[in-house]
């Protein structure tokens, strides 16, 4: 299946939760989840009876799935990545989506959303421990420093994003200098620092049928 290029919103709608896709739109009046607008579809909000298990499964499994913006094969990675792993396999899961360097370029606040994360990275605007890396799914470790490369333009945009989000709340977990637009992570998160709000229990009982 190839990449999403409908409206961000759509999916928003669909799981009945704000999956923040849109940046600043997420938080004003214009977010259509604050609006209360139906589930996308020609019925809307008129649903069937009582999903399955099956159904319950894959609808948490997309919920969090579309919050990182990840394709199918991308996310099992992540999830078969986490079941080599000793630990609690769904927590491991949520750390390596969170570790991943779109993310963090995301949480410190220098893109307004995962997607233009995604793009800002691969677009070689971001060093890690002052080398250029411009791979989104490169999985950043704690003493790592991320910041945004020295160009003025790549500056100026970072920048921008930073100054618009505000109303986020920085993780615990990640010491952000935002006159360098320069980042830390302190440690590897918990799950109680993770903000997915999901059941990712669910998701691995989905991928262990």
């Amino acid at each position: 299946m190839g990449r999403y290029i409908g409206p961000a919103c759509r999916k928003c709608r669909r799981e009945g939760m704000k999956l923040f896709l849109k940046g600043a739109r997420c938080y004003t009046a214009k977010c259509s989840i604050d609006k209360g607008k139906p589930v996308p579809g020609q019925h809307g909000a008129h649903r069937r009876g009582k999903m399955s298990d099956y159904g319950t499964q894959l609808r948490e499994k997309q919920r969090l799935r579309n919050q990182y913006g990840l394709q199918e094969g991308q996310f099992r990675r992540v999830y078969e990545a986490a079941l080599r792993r000793k630990g609690v396999t769904g927590e491991i899961m949520l750390q390596l989506l969170e570790l991943r360097l779109d993310n963090i370029v995301y949480r410190l606040g220098f893109a307004t959303s995962r997607a233009f994360a995604r793009q800002f990275v691969r677009h070689n605007h971001v060093e890690v421990n002052g080398r250029k890396v411009n791979i989104p799914s490169y999985t950043v470790k704690p003493g790592d420093v991320i910041s945004v490369r020295s160009r003025e333009k790549d500056k100026a945009v970072a920048k921008a994003s930073f100054d618009a989000a505000t109303q986020r709340q920085m993780p615990t977990w990640l010491k952000v200098d935002g006159d360098n637009l320069k980042g830390e992570v302190l440690s590897v998160p918990t799950r109680d620092e993770i903000a997915p709000i999901v059941d990712e229990m669910l998701v691995v009982e989905l991928y262990s049928r």
